[in-house]
């Protein structure tokens, strides 16, 4: 059976690129991107679009009856720091979204799920570095809560309903081809377009916090990868640790100096430093390696290089 393949949240930042990397490995017409809004005009243009709110149940299963949907993508989430400002309305829509997949995939209208976790599913109690796949999780953010909670639901679904659900955490993610949604780590991509523009950028968070970060490329990679490794070799599912390289602002900084001598940082942390502080600094990703060969591609100096090239006018 030929796949169809659903994107919720196609306009996002990760749903972009993850909408033209599964058109391109499907052909345009099996993919169908869908958001609450319209996306740019590429997006709109490369494929089918349905305007989808994923908190409502009966308008998905009518998307995913149409389509004879197989696999969903299930992108939409509001993010870290959003999430902060607007807490049930993230909770609303990071849960009811998830549950609304499962229960599709739960009847047999779908066969497969990706949903997205992240590094905020760990909290301030958390060993901080090389931080394993199983760990004290205390999250102390409603996004890292919504996430927390939403990997246990799919473990939980996998195991009671046999239903076929993946999931990555990622940490955070740098992109030229689409601006971040509100997220803590939002200023590994702010930076780049700043140090082209005025050659000066003013950070949210300290210059010595560290974090683990992934090239967009490596993380619609293992994306790909994971959805495409045969069923026995998934083994989590709750969702896998990944990891790609692990910086602080002013390493970042200084790789960026080296391509723009006169770039200037300074620092102002902002409600955003509580948040980072409670994430961890290095991810020990060894599962990911072992059950489906991952391994990543990008680390900063190639990003850096990758940013300024692209973004360059």
């Amino acid at each position: 059976m030929e796949k169809s393949i659903l994107i919720i949240g196609a306009c996002g930042q990760i749903g972009t690129e993850l909408t033209f990397a599964l058109r391109t490995m499907h052909g345009n017409e099996s993919v169908i991107a869908s958001d609450i809004r319209e996306g740019n005009e590429s997006l709109m243009d490369s494929g089918p679009f349905e305007i989808l709110d994923a908190t409502d149940y009966d308008a998905l299963e009518e998307v995913v009856a149409y389509y004879e949907i197989t696999e969903v993508y299930l992108m939409a989430a509001m993010l870290s720091a959003t999430a902060e400002k607007f807490p049930m309305r993230a909770w609303n829509l990071n849960m009811n979204s998830l549950f609304n997949v499962l229960n599709l995939a739960k009847e047999k209208k779908i066969d497969k799920i990706f949903w997205p976790s992240s590094i905020a599913v760990f909290g301030p109690n958390t060993p901080k570095e090389n931080t394993s796949q199983s760990t004290i999780m205390e999250p102390s953010t409603v996004y890292g809560i919504s996430k927390q909670s939403g990997e246990r639901w799919c473990d939980y679904y996998h195991n009671k309903y046999g239903v076929d659900v993946r999931s990555i955490r990622y940490p955070g993610l740098i992109s030229w081809k689409t601006m971040p949604g509100g997220g803590t780590t939002d200023y590994a991509v702010e930076i780049y377009h700043k140090a082209l523009s005025e050659k000066a950028y003013t950070c949210f968070l300290k210059e010595d916090t560290e974090l683990p970060m992934m090239f967009m490329d490596d993380a619609i990679k293992a994306t790909l990868q994971l959805m495409e490794t045969d069923t026995e070799n998934v083994k989590v599912r709750s969702s896998y640790n990944l990891s790609a390289m692990n910086f602080t602002p002013s390493q970042m900084a200084e790789s960026i100096q080296k391509h723009i001598p006169d770039f200037k940082i300074s620092y102002e942390p902002d409600f955003r430093q509580a948040i980072a502080n409670s994430w961890p600094a290095s991810i020990d990703d060894r599962e990911a390696r072992q059950d489906w060969n991952w391994q990543a591609e990008f680390d900063l100096e190639k990003t850096t290089k990758e940013m300024l090239g692209n973004l360059a006018p």
